[in-house]
This record gives structure tokens, sequence and C-alpha cells, in this order.
């Protein structure tokens, strides 16, 4: 990776920033790929169990790099370079939070509404403004709005390329938190880190579930939910958690 993406570590919790702050943290093709690369190193690092998107200075992301160009086609720079991106986010067995400083539009919208978690700025805002350049929303924004709003609010807001605060996200069910500007991250890390003492194989099977479940009918998922509990009843994570309410304490999960 370039130093367009960083990378840090706080104990289980995996912080990686968009750092492209000049150009309002703008995907050009090298943000791209550093951010997948950042998403596999997270999934593959046992030592991280939540992770934390954000992006460095006024802006989570301002979408695709418009003054970039595009020198290609664009269904293949979506197939081939945003979805690697967006299908690490929804398989990594992880919780990811996105901490969203000013805005996120366009792609940048698509990338952190795929997160499983959504905390603003209380000065920030999410946009979709394809219309406004006679263009489709794309990154699976599509399909993201009319699940999560419904579609006449999902449509109305991308047709009038309407600047949703941070109040109205929550409200809506787009954002879990708006916080004070000054205390995004902060308040973001300090969930990171209790979402990180939670039993990890739990995590794991309830966001593939619910992401599963947002595709199929009650009955697939019925299935689905009895396999997993199958699966993680008895574990040493299981075990523990029992014997920690018996005891009255904090459990301590390994992950096993």
């Amino acid at each position: 990776m370039s130093d367009i993406v960083k990378y840090e570590q706080q104990d289980a919790v995996a912080v990686i920033t968009l750092h492209r702050p000049d150009a309002m943290n703008s995907f050009n093709t090298e943000l791209r790929a550093d951010l997948a690369a950042a998403l596999d190193r997270a999934n593959d690092d046992d030592s991280v169990r939540v992770v934390v998107l954000t992006g460095e200075g006024r802006t989570f992301s301002a979408g695709a790099d418009l003054k970039a160009g595009i020198d290609r086609d664009v269904s293949e720079i979506l197939q081939v370079e945003y979805r690697p991106v967006q299908e690490a986010i929804a398989n990594m067995p992880k919780a990811i939070i996105a901490a969203v400083p000013g805005s996120a539009a366009g792609i940048g919208l698509s990338i952190a509404l795929h997160c499983d978690l959504l905390i603003m700025a209380d000065n920030a805002f999410l946009l979709s403004p394809f219309t406004t350049i006679s263009l489709v929303p794309d990154g699976g924004l599509n399909w993201l709005l009319v699940h999560q709003l419904g579609y006449r609010r999902a449509f109305q807001l991308s047709i009038e390329s309407e600047r949703i605060p941070a109040q109205r996200c929550v409200e809506l069910g787009l954002a879990n938190k708006a916080v004070p500007a000054e205390e995004l991250m902060s308040t973001a890390i300090e969930w990171a880190q209790a979402l990180a003492e939670r039993a990890p194989l739990s995590i794991a099977a309830t966001k593939k579930v619910m992401r599963f479940a947002a595709n199929k009918n009650w009955g697939e998922a019925y299935d689905m939910e009895a396999k997993f509990q199958g699966e993680l009843l008895g574990s040493d994570d299981n075990k523990e958690g029992i014997q920690a309410f018996f005891d009255k304490r904090k459990p301590k999960f390994t992950g096993k």
C-alpha cells in the first residue's frame, strides 16, 4: 500500500483511513487498490476483531475522482476495482464501522453504507449526486438505499440529490449515531473497542446471517440461523459466555 491509505492498529481495532485529503478522498485507481489491500490485511490478521473505516480531513469521500477522468469502460472499473472493496466489507467476518466526517457522496456513500455500522459527525451529510451529472447511482447504491429506505424515499433522495444531514440519517436508519465532530474518531474507536470484547464467532455468524437474510425469505434465513447455532453451541466462547453469566463477571472471548 502507498500512503494514500493509512493503516493503524489500536489493540484489537484496525483503523483504515482514506488519505487523499487534497482531493476530498476521491477514488482513483490507486486508492481503490490500496483500500482493497488494507481490508484484506485486516481480514487476515487474527489480532484484529473490529475495523474502523474513515477519511482524512473534511470528508469521508467525495466519490470518484472526476478530475482524473475515466480512461476506460466504467462498468469494468465498477466490476474489477470497486466490487472487490465492497465484497471484502461484506465477506469479512468482523464488524466494520464507517466513521463519516463532513460528507460521504457518490461511490463514497456506497462504501460507507456497505459497512456494518455507521457513525457520523453531527455536521456531516450523505449525498447521492448522480442525477446532477446525468449518471445512475452505482456501487450497489440502488440496492442499499431501496433496502434501507424503501423505494419511494430512496428514489426521491437520489433523483433530487438531497443532502441528508447526520441527524436525519439516524432517523432514517442510514446511520447508527451522530456525535460532535470533534468526538467522531474517539467515539468510533471506543465503540469498536467495546465490540472487540464481544464473542467474535457470534459477531461473524450474525453478520453472515443478517446479510444473507436481506436477499432471502424467512425460511432460508431460519435454516441458516439454525445451522450456525448448532455450530456455535459448545464452542469455547459459548462455554465461557455461559460460565461468565453464572459467575457474574465479564467474559473473555478467544474466538474459538
